[in-house]
């Protein structure tokens, strides 16, 4: 993080007008460089990139909102409700112009067949691809449920993968975006600060989970998709999320927080200990370290996920007898807008099918120490951002030494 939060007149920071007009335009190139005649998104981080707009993840969930983007055009927003009313207003979304309409939600099924709201939703879009001349043209479409993909081929449209493109057009970031990901990573350095100081016996893993959630909001979090917090036994094997356990002393605890700043998501775990860590202890987090840095070692343009696959032990280390059993333990992710991006890093797959790295591209990477049919298991995860000869790391709450809380 470079930069505060706020907008001021005294200093530069991410200039959200040009963040809005690079995004855009890397979806434009994108879809002009595709088979596609159009983009039809409800993701919600596909529709927050090409139209800078968001709505609470309740409503997206649903479906209920989507937009369309035509090859060689500018994109349409279908909004919902009254919010539609909202984007029009001279604080709203002025760079959306005209072109907010409102939104007809089948609600993933939830209205009555009978109204026909997925159709009356197709019949909407189609009205635009024809504007425009692109209904005879493969439309691209990234999320949908039956409903819709029935809807879509009754009304004679060709449906093809949109998801790909999205993904190709966020997969390199933008300077913006990788200050926005610095100070949603800054946010979380200072939800473990509370954890740390939090953390004693007789305090639940939901305890701490609120913590993180109090926190995060306050310092202005759009949203916190996600905590995992797992202590004791349950480190191992790793249950991936969250109890009302107690922790006792001794325990191991490690979280996983996952919260947006401006829409873009962290990934970051950290493990700590209830009281001072035992030598087995310390062993499993300088595995887990060493692995790690090997893998941050390997990222640099011109490498591939199959060099930083090549850095984590095999599945045997851990007790497992296949890749597959293994899974996630050992993982990389592109991040942004999604907690999931291009490309996903795993010894699963990527040793047989390599992607490159570039510059600008942001992953986070995380390790897993501890044997199955042991009590303890220990996860870090760091985030790191491809530069002109390497990476630079962006989660910086300290890790190489297994953080300890005194009792």
């Amino acid at each position: 993080m470079s930069y505060g939060t706020y907008g001021v007149d005294w200093e530069t920071r991410v200039d959200f007008d040009k963040l809005r007009k690079e995004r855009l335009a890397r979806a434009k190139e994108q879809l002009k460089e595709s088979n596609l005649g159009s983009l039809i998104c409800f993701d919600p981080s596909n529709i927050r990139y090409i139209t800078s707009t968001w709505l609470h993840w309740g409503t997206e969930k649903h479906l209920t909102r989507y937009c369309v983007l035509p090859k060689g055009a500018e994109p349409f927003l279908f909004e919902i409700g009254a919010a539609a009313m909202a984007r029009k207003e001279p604080h709203g979304a002025p760079w959306l112009g005209d072109r907010v309409l409102p939104a007809v939600t089948w609600g993933r099924g939830a209205v009555p067949r009978e109204v026909k709201a997925a159709e009356r939703c197709v019949s909407g879009v189609k009205k635009v691809l024809m504007d425009y001349g692109v209904a005879d043209e493969p439309v691209g479409l990234d999320i949908f449920d039956v409903p819709l993909m029935n809807a879509v081929q009754n009304a004679g449209l060709q449906i093809a993968d949109g998801q790909e493109v999205m993904l190709n057009a966020r997969c390199i970031k933008s300077e913006g975006e990788i200050e926005l990901l610095k100070t949603a990573a800054s946010q979380v350095d200072a939800a473990y600060s509370k954890v740390r100081n939090a953390i004693r016996p007789g305090v639940r893993e939901n305890d701490l989970v609120a913590l993180v959630h109090q926190t995060l909001y306050s310092m202005g979090a759009d949203d916190v998709e996600n905590v995992n917090c797992i202590s004791g036994p349950r480190t191992n094997p790793h249950h991936h999320d969250w109890s009302d356990r107690a922790l006792r002393p001794g325990d191991l605890v490690f979280l996983d927080i996952q919260s947006r700043w401006n829409g873009y998501i962290t990934c970051y775990y950290r493990t700590f200990s209830c009281g001072e860590p035992t030598k087995e202890q310390k062993d499993l987090n300088r595995d887990c370290v060493s692995w790690l840095k090997a893998s941050i070692d390997a990222v640099r343009p011109g490498a591939t996920t199959a060099d930083i696959a090549k850095a984590w032990p095999g599945p045997e280390v851990l007790g497992f007898k296949t890749e597959q059993e293994a899974l996630a333990n050992q993982w990389g992710h592109g991040i942004g807008l999604s907690l999931w991006e291009l490309p996903v890093i795993s010894r699963a797959f990527s040793l047989d099918h390599p992607f490159p790295i570039k510059k600008n591209m942001v992953f986070a990477l995380e390790t897993y120490a501890g044997k199955l049919g042991q009590r303890n298991g220990v996860r870090i995860e760091d985030e790191v951002v491809v530069t002109d000869s390497g990476c630079e790391v962006i989660t910086t709450y300290p890790r190489d030494e297994l953080i300890a809380c005194p009792l």
